[in-house]
């Protein structure tokens, strides 16, 4: 989240920078649309951050850390779903931008298409880590399963 965090910083503080300086034409809906994308990415970093701090120290059973990180692993893969959509957008704006001279259509389609390429490129690593993660955390549970009696709960660990 960090990660996603400083790239929304810096989309909004060159974002709204260069919204000032462009007068006018695609270069200011680029930088306007930057600025926007760069407010929700810090927001939704904020949140995950947030989250995080607020789960730090919780002691969870091996069944819930599972589905959380099944969780988080359908996430990255949708969001690289939209991210994709995020991608033909941009390269439809930009497209009929330039077939009807439309320079907000042309600045949005290449902010929409930098995003997009960025947030693939950023979920695919984060589904690419949490996958190896998972991966991890189920072949531990597998060799060491949790047995419950009917009074004690415990792990295997074979030798």
């Amino acid at each position: 989240m960090a990660v996603l965090g400083s790239w929304g910083v810096l989309n909004l503080g060159t974002g709204a920078v260069g919204w000032n300086i462009a007068n006018r034409g695609e270069g200011r809906y680029f930088f306007q649309m930057n600025t926007i994308w760069g407010a929700a990415n810090f927001g939704v970093a904020l949140i995950g951050l947030t989250g995080v701090q607020n789960e730090k120290g919780k002691k969870i059973s091996a069944s819930e850390s599972l589905k959380r990180q099944e969780r988080l692993e359908k996430i990255f893969k949708v969001n690289g779903i939209l991210d994709i959509a995020y991608l033909g957008a941009g390269i439809y704006l930009k497209v009929a931008g330039d077939s009807r001279n439309s320079p907000i259509m042309k600045g949005y389609g290449e902010s929409v298409i930098l995003q997009g390429g960025f947030l693939l490129i950023f979920d695919g690593l984060m589904y690419h880590a949490e996958k190896g993660n998972g991966t991890k955390l189920r072949n531990f549970l597998e060799k060491h399963p949790i047995t419950f009696d009917g009074k004690r709960v415990g792990m295997v660990f074979n030798m």
